[in-house]
């Protein structure tokens, strides 16, 4: 073979083997953080009736009939129940783990939360 042709061969071959490890990179990336940025905020939202409801979830009746409930709406945390207590449920987002947690920016992510008086100070 001619010497160039083997050094077209060997550039070809050296350019594909780059191209593979640079997808494979990509792939791993993508399997270590699958929310790599914020979603379109409605990506978040959820029913307000099942949002409510799974809000209460977090603490027994005797608390949560009379708790206040906030939902997230477009502009954030709202208040959807004024309750009668001073306790507040919430349903967390994955926000709320550590900031490099993969599951951070995830849109799925939803866990219910209720504050005592004291922690509702501190948490909302």
């Amino acid at each position: 073979m001619k010497r160039e042709t083997v050094e077209m061969m060997a550039s070809c071959a050296l350019a594909l083997a780059l191209s593979l490890s640079t997808a494979r990179s990509a792939q791993a990336q993508d399997a270590k953080n699958p929310y790599p940025s914020m979603a379109p905020i409605e990506k978040y939202l959820m029913d307000p009736d099942a949002e409510i409801a799974l809000a209460r979830s977090a603490a027994p009746p005797s608390i949560s009939r009379d708790t206040t409930v906030m939902i997230l709406g477009k502009n954030g945390y709202e208040t959807a129940v004024e309750g009668k207590n001073s306790f507040i449920c919430i349903v967390e987002r994955g926000w709320m783990n550590s900031f490099n947690s993969p599951e951070f920016w995830s849109p799925k992510t939803r866990g219910a939360e209720c504050f005592n008086p004291p922690g509702r100070a501190y948490g909302m």
